[in-house]
This record gives C-alpha cells, sequence and structure tokens, in this order.
C-alpha cells in the first residue's frame, strides 16, 4: 500500500501508531486503517473485492459487444419466498407437476432450485429459495437475481418472521410483489387477516388502495394457481421485461456441487445474451468449456437464453453459489481473470485461518471453559454437500458468537469428509461439522485415533440447536449412529418385477436384511431408508460379511450406480456430559 501511495512502509506505521493501532509494516491493514491513512494524504482509494477489476474489464468488453444488439422481450424471472412450511414448494409441485418435496429432510427445501415453466404462450422462470432463517443469504441472492417476487402466506399462520425477511429483501431488490395466501383449503384460513398483517408491513393490497396483487389459493387442491400465473404474467407485461438474446452470456450461478460421473456441475440462469455449448466461460474463481447443458428436467440443450435456467457442465472446479458466470472472448481471458480471483479468495481464507487461531475446544468442553472465566474458542473444520448449504451453515453459526465464546473456521469446503479433513482437525483441535455429507471408512478411523469429535446434521436446525446449546451447558444426551457395515455397488441388475437391484460386494462389516441404509455418493447422502430385499446367489439371506458378494434391493430407491457406497447402520441413545 505504501509505495501505491508514494510514501514508505514506516510512514505508514508511524501515522497508525500515534491513532492507537499497533501494526508492523508486513501486517495486512483493515479495510478501516486503509481509509484513515489515505484520508490524511487527501488520496482517493477504491476498496473493491478481490479480482474485481478484472472482473470489472470483462464486464466492460461485454458491455460494448451487446451494446448493438437488439433487447427483446424475456420471460420473467420469479422468486418464491416466504416462511418454512408455508407451501413454497407444493405450489411448485403443483407448476411443473412433479414431485420435489418427498426426497427432502423434514419437508424442508435444503438448496436453491430453479424451473421454467409455459402458461400459454409465454414461458415463466421460477426460482424457489428454502424457507429457513438460517439460508438468509441464499434467499437474498435469489432476490437479486429476479424480476417478480411471489410471497407465499398461510392462510391459517398468517405473516411470520421468516415472512418478514422475505419482504426486506423483495423490497430492498426492488422488485414487484405478488402474495399467494397459500392454504385457503384449511379450517381457520383468513385471507383478510393477513391482508392486514401485509399493510402493516408495508404491503398494502389492492382491496386497501393501495398496489400489491394478493390471490387466494391452495396449493393442495389447486385452487387459485391458474389466476397466480395469470397475474404473474400481467406483472411481467407491465414491467416490460427485456434483454439481448445474441451476443455473449452473462449471469449468475444459483447452486454448484461436484458430481462423481459428471465432474463440476454448476446451475446457472443466464440473465442476456446466449450461453452455447463450447464457449469459455468464468464463474468466480473457476473457467472451463461449457461441454453439455441441460434443462431442469434433464434434456440436453445446445444454447440457453435470457431467463433460462441451465446446469451446465465444464468448468474445472466447483464454482461458488451467487458467483456472477460470463463467457469470455477466448479461454486465454477466461483463465486469467479466474487465476487473479483464486489468488486472492486464497490469501482472503489464510488471511481469516491465522487470524481465528487460539484454543481449541470440542462443543461439550465450551461451556466448562466459559465458567473457568476463560474466552472460549470453538474451532470447526465444516463440510457441507453443496456451496449454498456451506454458506447459509457459516452465517448462522457466526451469529451465535458471544463475548465469551467466538468460532474459527479452520477449514470449509464441500464435499464427503475425508481423512485430510481429520487430521486438519486433529492438529487444530477443532471440531468436525458435516451437513449433509458422511465421513469415509478411513476419516472414520482416523477420527477415533485422534479422538477428533466429528458431528452429522441433516436438519440444519437441529446442528444450530446442537451448538448454541453447548454454549450454555445444555447439550441434550443424543443418538450416536454406529456404522455395522458397507458394501460397494459393483453393477447394477434390472429384474423384471422387482427393478433395479445393486451388485454388492460387502467391504466392512456386515450388512443385515432390514438393516437402516445410507446411500453415499462421493460422500454425500443422497437417500436413506432401508433394506428391503438381501441376497447371496440364489438364496436369500439374512445377513452377509465382509469379504462376501451379494444382491442388495432397497426400498424405494432406484438410482442406483457403480462405484455408490451403502452404509448399514443403529442408533444407540448416549449422554452428553456438559
Amino acid at each position: 500500500m505504501a509505495a501505491r501511495l508514494n510514501r514508505s512502509a514506516a510512514d505508514i506505521v508511524r501515522f497508525l501508531l500515534q491513532q492507537g493501532e499497533m501494526v508492523t509494516a508486513t501486517q495486512s491493514l483493515s479495510d478501516d486503517m486503509i481509509e484513515l491513512f489515505a484520508a490524511e494524504l487527501g488520496a482517493e482509494v477504491r476498496i473493491t473485492e478481490p479480482g474485481a477489476e478484472q472482473e470489472e474489464e470483462l464486464l466492460r468488453a461485454l458491455e460494448v459487444d451487446l451494446a448493438d444488439e437488439g433487447a427483446q422481450i424475456r420471460p420473467a424471472v420469479v422468486t418464491v419466498m416466504g416462511h418454512v412450511d408455508h407451501g413454497k414448494t407444493l405450489l411448485l409441485d403443483r407448476i411443473r407437476s412433479s414431485n420435489v418435496v418427498e426426497g427432502e429432510a423434514g419437508g424442508i427445501t435444503q438448496h436453491i432450485g430453479a424451473y421454467q415453466t409455459t402458461r400459454g404462450d409465454h414461458r415463466i422462470t421460477f426460482i424457489d429459495t428454502p424457507g429457513h432463517e438460517a439460508f438468509t443469504a441464499m434467499r437474498a441472492r435469489g432476490a437479486q437475481a429476479t424480476d417478480v417476487v411471489v410471497l407465499v402466506v398461510a392462510a391459517d399462520d398468517g405473516v411470520m418472521p421468516q415472512t418478514a425477511e422475505a419482504i426486506d429483501h423483495a423490497q430492498a431488490a426492488d422488485v414487484p410483489i405478488i402474495v399467494a395466501i397459500n392454504k385457503m383449503d384449511r379450517p381457520g384460513a383468513d385471507a383478510d387477516r393477513v391482508r392486514a398483517q401485509l399493510a402493516e408491513r408495508g404491503l398494502v393490497p389492492e382491496s386497501y388502495g393501495g398496489e400489491v396483487i394478493t390471490v387466494p389459493m391452495s396449493a393442495m387442491t389447486g385452487e387459485g394457481i391458474d389466476e397466480l400465473l395469470d397475474q404473474i404474467l400481467l406483472v411481467a407485461e407491465l414491467e416490460e421485461l427485456t434483454a439481448p438474446a445474441s451476443g455473449r452470456a452473462v449471469g449468475i450461478v444459483l447452486e454448484a456441487h461436484l458430481d462423481r460421473g459428471r465432474g463440476p456441475v454448476a446451475t446457472v440462469l443466464v440473465q442476456r445474451g446466449t450461453l452455447r455449448i463450447g464457449e469459455p466461460m468464468v464463474a468466480g474463481a473457476a473457467w472451463g468449456r461449457v461441454r453439455a447443458m441441460t434443462d431442469d428436467r434433464g434434456a440436453p440443450l445446445s444454447e440457453a437464453g435470457p431467463s433460462m435456467p441451465v446446469e451446465v457442465l465444464g468448468l474445472g472446479e466447483v464454482a461458488r453459489s451467487g458467483d456472477l458466470f460470463v463467457v469470455a472472448p477466448d479461454e486465454k481471458t477466461a483463465g486469467k481473470v479466474a487465476e487473479t480471483r483464486e489468488h486472492w479468495q486464497r490469501q482472503a481464507s489464510l488471511a481469516g485461518t491465522a487470524g481465528g487461531s487460539g484454543g481449541g475446544a470440542r462443543l461439550e468442553d465450551i461451556f466448562k471453559q466459559v465458567q473457568a472465566g476463560e474466552t472460549a474458542t470453538l474451532n470447526l473444520v465444516l463440510k457441507a454437500d453443496v456451496h449454498g448449504s456451506l454458506e447459509a451453515v457459516t452465517d448462522s453459526l457466526r451469529k451465535l458468537e458471544r463475548e465469551d465464546v467466538k468460532l474459527s473456521f479452520v477449514s470449509r469446503g464441500v464435499g464427503g469428509i475425508n481423512e485430510n479433513d481429520v487430521q486438519l482437525a486433529a492438529a487444530s483441535e477443532a471440531t468436525i461439522i458435516g451437513f449433509n455429507v458422511r465421513p469415509d471408512r478411513n476419516a472414520r478411523q482416523t477420527a477415533e485415533t485422534e479422538d477428533v469429535e466429528v458431528r452429522l446434521y441433516e436438519i440444519i436446525y437441529d446442528l444450530i440447536s446442537d451448538v448454541q446449546n453447548a454454549m450454555v451447558g445444555l447439550l441434550e444426551p443424543e443418538f450416536e449412529e454406529i456404522v455395522v457395515g458397507e458394501a460397494q455397488v459393483r453393477q447394477v441388475f434390472r429384474i423384471s418385477g422387482v427393478g433395479p437391484v445393486a451388485g454388492c460386494v460387502v467391504e466392512h462389516g456386515n450388512v443385515r436384511s432390514g438393516a437402516k441404509v445410507r446411500f453415499l455418493r462421493d460422500g454425500t447422502i443422497i437417500w436413506k431408508g432401508a433394506i428391503s430385499s438381501l441376497r447371496h446367489f440364489q438364496d436369500d439371506v439374512a445377513e452377509v460379511s465382509a469379504g462376501m458378494e451379494c444382491g442388495i434391493g432397497l426400498s424405494d430407491f432406484s438410482d442406483l450406480k457403480e462405484g455408490d457406497v451403502i452404509e448399514t447402520y443403529t442408533e444407540r441413545e448416549i449422554a452428553r456430559v456438559a
């Protein structure tokens, strides 16, 4: 910084010491310190995100590229928001005529999903955002990418805390809001009470003389859904939504994950231009050529225009949710921008880790340290199935910090828990928290040897509750899951009248008929249930031991792939000592 301002490092150190800030010449400066010294010199300093200058340079080139292109009417992008369990996913389910509720933990949406539907001659793109307050960041990101917000409010519950948050996000994004008053089929449903509550929040319904459209409906029976779609199209028409359909594509990454067979996969929303197969694209610190694209139903696409949500293959690594993506003029430009961003992200990560070091503690030790009058630091290694979950869990945990309890994220990442994660946790005295992921066998063994605590969750409420209770010494008894056996799928057989059967080799422990199982792909839980049938060659058997081959049929699950892992387990209640 000193060289940029034509001063010496000693000048900065001396000035900051006079202001009461103890720094050295090799230390990184906070934004406040930089602005303070710049103000003293009368210099203008612009603080940007890592890689922002390169990103702006690329965007300027794109602006020129798109400036002469004619704008065309595009489909409206609609974000569905509201309180948890008020019926957002069921509403979308009705609209797209497919069921996505049953596979979700506790019936709670955990990730952003994007779908496109047709109403008459018009298309509408829907973004489904999670309703739990922990996913505030994901909801905010959805609002930034949207044209119209559909706020779902249950007619029997009324406006709830997360409904109010959703209203704040929609108003901050300055987009029209349509209120879907859902569950009108329920006893106690009162649309007028909901309208009155909305008016108190600054959303004045049309029937009260305001501009907010309200549509009484029932996602359960389908009543009112056609009217809701018509109102969305009406608002979209009034907004005169347009975007250039030609030229290089620009958009936003809604979600990203690593797929075993396909590599990094990103769900993106094209906002302008047209994305085509073979084009070089950069998304955050990730880049690559678009190898394949599919729509929300899995159908292959060769190109995607404005307001189109697509799944993209071809990036070299997993992008981050919320990253802007752009199609670059060439691979060299894409690689350079991505490399610069990656460098600065790594520097920021290292600085954060170094600054957060301290006395590590396990969950059950936190309250003891606080009682002893110490400032406790809980070091965490956090792993989640996708970036959206990772951000949400991180933000939730940061909100739990107190004066006497600090959280330090030693490492955060996407994917299953591996041996490296456990070794890092052991070295930094950290607790490993996994959200929708599992440790592999080597990681479990290393965790036992190194006495590293691994806590696994599928519902974010439970995760937050455990950490919060640990801070006040109220960690309740929990169920410990004991892995009994592990089998790897070697071949998948399709049997008439039975369905798919997994030809497996038991690699560890034993597998019993009727046992509880988790189905893992790259360490990520994709299904939980029970073994419905177990065979050794042609015989039905009760148990198969390590080293033996067997055929496994699973209840209500057919997405079997070679290399997947079937993990059987039992549960045992254990008491936690605060």
